[in-house]
């Protein structure tokens, strides 16, 4: 604390990312990070964006990234999606922060999970929302039928992190069809290991938007590439703040790298379809110790033994170089949240498991 800061810094509570040990022969279950490599277009693509003298990084990036949002607008195509409802940003996490103040500042109080993405009270806390959690239910699930009430906008993830539950689009379209006078925001970081996109509602619900990150699926966490879908109207409201904030979000490199990853349809399908099928073997072997494992449409997976503290099995797993994410909150501090590794890296977990459980 500081006689300089701000009096808005006092009342901060910063979110806390995934930790990034440097531990020999680590084995990295904890920060959701894809255990396959970006596409090679996209690798090639940023090294040719460089070229053999780095003279094109002397120059500004585009500040409106019209490839990328083309790219974007081409990847759905089948549900008519153009350019102009397509924003983008250095990962989702900017996106998400302008959407917050874009879109979420309003008299009556925002609705989100109280289990569920850790920035969001953060960004609420940050630009001074009022906000209201609505409860999962006793299956750690969404209940959307809980949001049917007075609210000044509506967010949650699907599936929801950290439980990897996944709402079918229907009760989505339910929801969106009740509440008309307010922006509804699905956050989809992990739904193309599991779930159909809300992005296929967008064209009939001028209130929804849907944000998605190159992180997950395309194995891109390190460039930080995030974009939102949804009407015009609500696309320049995130442009005016973003042009307010940042001109420049995205560099040279990572819009080359974003394209050619959206453009690799093959790499995505394959390494997906990958950790899709590692997840279903983690399931079962997990479920064989006597774990109780929630439904996941994730690239993770949220379990918890009946008769071994969740903190407690987190450290036998770190003293074997093996991190997981525990968090130490109400209803869920018995689990684990153990992100989906290559086969050889889970089985090491189950291996280790083994010899904790005895």
């Amino acid at each position: 604390m500081s006689k300089f800061w701000s009096p808005l810094v006092n009342r901060l509570t910063p979110y806390v990312p995934g930790e990034q040990p440097k531990l020999p022969n680590l084995v990295k279950l904890n920060t959701n990070e894809n255990p396959y490599p970006p596409s090679p277009k996209a690798v090639a693509a940023m090294q040719a964006e460089i070229g053999h003298d780095g003279a094109s990084l002397r120059l500004y990036p585009d500040p409106s990234a019209d490839r990328l949002k083309e790219a974007v607008a081409a990847f759905y195509g089948e549900f008519g999606i153009g350019a102009r409802q397509v924003f983008v940003g250095n990962g989702s996490d900017e996106v998400l922060a302008h959407v917050f103040m874009a879109l979420l500042q309003h008299d009556a109080p925002l609705l989100y999970p109280d289990i569920s993405y850790s920035f969001y009270p953060v960004y609420a806390g940050l630009y001074g929302i009022s906000a209201e959690t609505v409860a999962l239910d006793g299956d750690y699930g969404i209940d959307l039928s809980a949001y049917r009430r007075a609210n000044g906008g509506i967010i949650f993830p699907n599936p929801n992190a950290p439980t990897g539950r996944l709402l079918p689009l229907g009760e989505i379209e339910a929801l969106l069809t009740a509440n008309t006078e307010s922006v509804v925001v699905v956050d989809e970081a992990y739904v193309d290991f599991g779930g159909d996109t809300a992005i296929a509602l967008v064209n009939r619900f001028p209130n929804l938007l849907v944000v998605h990150t190159l992180s997950k699926s395309r194995s891109l966490a390190g460039l930080r590439v995030g974009y939102a879908v949804g009407h015009p109207d609500l696309i320049e409201a995130l442009e005016r703040v973003k042009n307010s904030f940042n001109s420049y979000p995205l560099d040279r490199i990572a819009i080359a790298g974003a394209v050619a990853a959206l453009e690799d349809r093959a790499w995505f399908d394959r390494t997906r379809n990958a950790v899709i099928a590692s997840r279903e073997q983690l399931v079962s072997d997990l479920t064989l110790l006597g774990f109780q494992v929630l439904p996941s449409a994730a690239n993770f997976v949220f379990a918890r033994h009946p008769g071994r503290d969740g903190a407690e099995l987190a450290q036998a797993l770190r003293q074997r170089s093996i991190i997981v994410r525990h968090f130490k909150a109400p209803r869920i501090d018995q689990f684990l949240r153990i992100t989906i590794g290559t086969d050889e890296q889970c089985g090491a977990l189950v291996a280790a498991l083994k010899e904790i459980l005895g």
